[in-house]
């Protein structure tokens, strides 16, 4: 597989001089403002993220942010660091069935581009196990948006977020379901009709439902090694570039996510990763103010993403997959 200009240089804009995609995430809007508290308004969340994007972006080849509130933060980020916009509307409408997604409304993809993006990402939530017409409308808006990225020559990320209706996401019953969840997900969306050129994906296992992981926490619904095989199920399922997301676990539980990916040989290309750096930080910020959010930052929150960067040294460069070569690749 071959890019175009514009999707190549995108690419690279987001991506490490390695070629591996070591990303930070701070397009959080309505859980953000919930975490801030009833009295966060537009200038708590520009501010937060202003903070979160001048002091990680040091340490990231690039940051997903959202173009409601995250513009100011975009423009004080390292030199060097890529820029990922969102296109989607936080959250979705409860009263529907399938969690249907949305765009906002006053962006297309050519706004984003025009705004600074590198790349445009969506996030989508997704289940084999819903009915085929709900799955028909996500399949076919986000045929739109990969044709919308195609014409506007810029990379597209696909983020995809598994459930199941009626059943938590976070409890045993899920934990059992999820690894057929993501790979049958990655399967679908590898699809070139779709024109995704990198899969956000989740970790396809619970670290808290895995006898022998130090996140355990004393409820099994898989072994180890049946933790393993389906990191490699998941990942045998897609030729596209795939980088994982740390839906809000900690620190140390990402990072063991990651040392698992490594164990089992998978050839993962980086991770957009957010609550899992900041998150933390929220009630600093929230009780003692910014300037106290920035030095926690500066602290813990550099602690926590070099933490990540030590683990994406298991990562695979992006290069191979679309025929770069990567003495030329770095820019």
């Amino acid at each position: 597989m071959k890019l175009t200009p514009g999707k190549l240089a995108g690419m690279k804009a987001v991506s490490n001089d390695r070629g591996v995609i070591a990303a930070a995430a701070m397009d959080q809007r309505g859980s953000l403002k919930k975490a801030l508290g009833a009295n966060a308004g537009d200038a708590q969340l520009e501010e937060f993220k202003i903070y979160v994007a001048e002091v990680l972006t040091q340490h990231a080849s690039a940051i997903l942010l959202d173009p409601e509130w995250g513009l100011p933060a975009a423009k004080r980020r390292a030199k060097g660091s890529g820029l990922l916009l969102a296109y989607e509307k936080t959250g979705y409408d409860k009263q529907l069935p399938g969690r249907l997604p949305d765009l906002l409304d006053l962006w297309s993809v050519r706004r984003l581009k025009e705004a600074g993006a590198d790349c445009v990402k969506i996030l989508l939530y997704y289940t084999p196990y819903d009915d085929q017409k709900i799955n028909d409308l996500k399949h076919a808006w986000t045929e739109r948006i990969g044709d919308e990225c195609r014409a506007n020559d810029i990379p597209f990320f696909l983020e995809l977020v598994g459930y199941k209706e009626g059943i938590d996401e976070k409890g045993a019953e899920f934990a059992k379901l999820k690894p057929e969840v993501v790979a049958k997900s990655m399967t679908e969306f590898s699809k070139d009709r779709y024109g995704v050129d990198v899969l956000k994906v989740e970790i396809p296992v619970n670290l808290q439902f895995v006898e022998g992981a130090r996140s355990f926490k004393g409820t099994k619904a898989y072994s180890k090694q049946e933790a393993l095989d389906h990191y490699r199920a998941a990942a045998a399922t897609t030729s596209k570039p795939f980088i994982y997301l740390s839906a809000g676990v900690s620190n140390p539980e990402f990072i063991e996510d990651l040392e698992f990916a490594a164990e089992a040989g998978v050839k993962f290309n980086g991770v957009l990763c957010g609550r899992a750096t900041w998150k933390d930080g929220i009630p600093i910020y929230a009780q003692q103010g910014g300037k106290a959010f920035e030095a926690w930052l500066k602290d813990e929150g550099v602690k926590n993403i070099n933490n990540v960067n030590n683990a994406l040294k298991a990562a695979t460069p992006w290069y191979s997959i679309y025929e770069v070569q990567e003495a030329a690749a770095p820019r």
